[in-house]
């Protein structure tokens, strides 16, 4: 690369000049600011400035880099620490109740939400706000976004689950051979296993890496009860 700087994707214009771009440039396809408006405003000689910023900022744009972005927040020594006392970040509190630790649940650097209820076994992970993991549950490597709910004796590896999603009792998640995604390989890879917004999971399946769920599905969507590795489980209608 010719320099170490990277645009971070905000933009501040004066609404003449990006009026005057957008509608200059309004037959291009697939307008993009980096590749269309910004150039258009340097050619017409429009004032630019640029700020380097030198704090931390990763790019989030795919989901191994988002996962690897929330396991970084739970890093012995985080290089973007949430508890940073002379830089405080300040997050939305919302009017529920607080988080409930079992007496034998066991919890190993971790983030845990508020109302969150854990009777399980959580470890290196991310748990959102009213999240509950079961007792008997193992939760491991893994994000669970706001809402989910992770049956009794269920186990995830390196999983993603979006809000409201659900796993049954007993399921196992991200285990199996490290096999391609056979749909959407640059989507779904370096073995994570992603369960959608309000999606679920029956009772007792096994869902292999690199695997993506959506819908409410149901044993019959599994063959011998397992999806595979490198396979999607989409129900019609559902979007990726």
């Amino acid at each position: 690369p010719r320099s170490n700087l990277a645009s971070m994707g905000i933009y501040i214009f004066n609404w003449k000049t990006l009026r005057e771009a957008l509608l200059a440039k309004s037959d291009m396809p697939g307008l993009d600011f980096g590749k269309h408006i910004i150039p258009y405003c340097h050619e017409n000689q429009a004032p630019l400035y640029a700020y380097e910023y030198n704090g931390y900022w990763k790019d989030v744009g795919t989901l191994h880099s988002y996962w690897e972005a929330n396991m970084e927040l739970i890093d012995l020594v985080p290089v973007f620490n949430l508890y940073e006392e002379f830089w405080k970040i300040y997050t939305q509190s919302d009017v529920i109740r607080p988080q409930y630790i079992a007496a034998d649940a066991v919890i190993d650097r971790c983030i845990i939400g508020e109302g969150a209820e854990i009777f399980g076994k959580v470890q290196n992970s991310i748990i959102g706000a009213g999240v509950t993991v079961e007792e008997g549950a193992e939760v491991y490597d893994s994000i669970l976004m706001k809402g989910c709910t992770v049956g009794k004796g269920a186990k995830l590896y390196k999983a993603i689950l979006a809000e409201n999603s659900t796993v049954g009792d007993g399921c196992e998640m991200g285990v199996g051979e490290d096999i391609p995604n056979d749909t959407y390989p640059g989507i779904y890879n370096n073995c994570l296993t992603v369960l959608a917004e309000d999606a679920s999971i029956p009772a007792g399946i096994k869902v292999g890496k690199n695997t993506v769920i959506t819908g409410k599905t149901s044993v019959e969507d599994y063959m011998d009860g397992r999806l595979e590795s490198g396979k999607c489980l989409m129900k019609a209608g559902d979007q990726v």
